[in-house]
């Protein structure tokens, strides 16, 4: 699935469940009010396929909901074609990149930027946390920080 513009952007963490579809729902938000969202292919996946199929974490959907923003997700791993049809790919911690620049490896002239979604972090908060085993207020940071990013990401690709 290609967009005219070619501009389209995966968000990856671990699971697929807490950080990515948060980024993705947010990134989603501010393109359609931003009345870009269809020059954009957006989606999220993860590195590990233990949530495949699964709709986000409640406590993230939650966090979503009380921001105004909807989420139809459902996690998926991250593919090789991936590689290929995505101009940027976002991830949220260290241990995603590098899982991420592995597989990346074994794709031949893979086209994807791979990179932190917290360089784009106004506040230099390069890492988002996984908020899994922590608390309702863990998810409104990561929202936070996605808000942030995505932000300052949609930004300078406009």
């Amino acid at each position: 699935m290609a967009t005219t513009s070619g501009k389209s952007v995966l968000f990856v963490c671990l699971g697929n469940i807490c950080r990515s579809p948060i980024a993705e729902a947010v990134f989603r938000k501010m393109a359609t009010e931003a009345g870009v969202v269809d020059q954009w292919l957006i989606d999220s996946g993860a590195t590990s396929d233990w949530n495949v199929g699964c709709p986000p974490d409640a406590r993230g959907l939650a966090c979503l909901k009380a921001h105004a923003v909807d989420s139809a997700h459902r996690a998926r791993q991250v593919t090789k074609d991936d590689f290929m049809n995505f101009e940027f790919i976002l991830c949220m911690d260290e241990s995603n990149l590098r899982d991420l620049n592995r597989k990346a490896n074994n794709v031949k002239n893979h086209r994807a930027k791979i990179e932190l979604l917290g360089a784009y972090d106004p506040q230099k908060q390069l890492i988002i946390n996984d908020p899994y085993y922590g608390s309702a207020e863990d998810f409104e940071k990561v929202y936070e920080q996605c808000r942030r990013c995505c932000k300052a990401f949609l930004e300078s690709n406009s």
